[in-house]
């Protein structure tokens, strides 16, 4: 059985103004909310969580980052091949965003890929990291970010190792390794 209801006046400026004022109301409190799974240093799997976004000004992001760090994470900067350290390492561990401490990748994935940069075949959880087109070079690439804080991280390629066959090529001012001690 329907009901018929007659929409009056009063109704439709009641509901026009719930339309309006709703917005305002949840833009105070909303701010962007991403889901990622979190680890603890030792690479074990804490579990989901819903975390709010980490955003911060030019300014502030200049005062938490060395220079190298604030180009590459902020700006889309690449690091020198074979001028770190980290595609040298081989230690358990895990590596987490410079910026926010989300992890990325763990040393179980990672390979030598003989580019110079720390390589790996997948994140250490799907969830954790973004890609979206990237044409800045006039080829096309997919650009790799944190998903906790849209941190550049590098690119990932369909030449890697099976099973993914994928080589995420990351920079290394991004990255803060965890040793895993055994």
């Amino acid at each position: 059985m329907m009901l018929k209801q007659q929409i009056t006046r009063r109704s439709l400026a009641k509901c026009l103004a719930f339309a309006v004022a709703a917005p305002s109301a949840w833009a105070e409190d909303s701010e962007p909310e991403v889901t990622i799974v979190e680890f603890n240093d030792a690479g074990e799997r804490i579990g989901v969580a819903h975390v709010k976004k980490v955003a911060h000004t030019e300014a502030e992001w200049r005062k938490l980052l060395t220079s190298e760090q604030y180009y590459v994470t902020r700006h889309g900067s690449t690091d020198m091949a074979f001028t770190g350290t980290y595609y040298q390492i081989h230690d358990r561990g895990l590596f987490r965003c410079v910026c926010c401490t989300n992890a990325l990748f763990s040393s179980e994935t990672k390979f030598d890929s003989g580019t110079g940069w720390p390589s790996f075949w997948a994140p250490i959880a799907e969830e954790n990291v973004r890609t979206r087109s990237d044409v800045s070079l006039l080829i096309q690439r997919v650009e790799v970010l944190c998903a906790r804080c849209d941190a550049h991280l590098g690119h990932v390629f369909d030449d890697g190792p099976p099973s993914t066959h994928l080589r995420y090529c990351i920079n290394e001012s991004s990255l803060r390794f965890i040793s895993r001690k055994s």
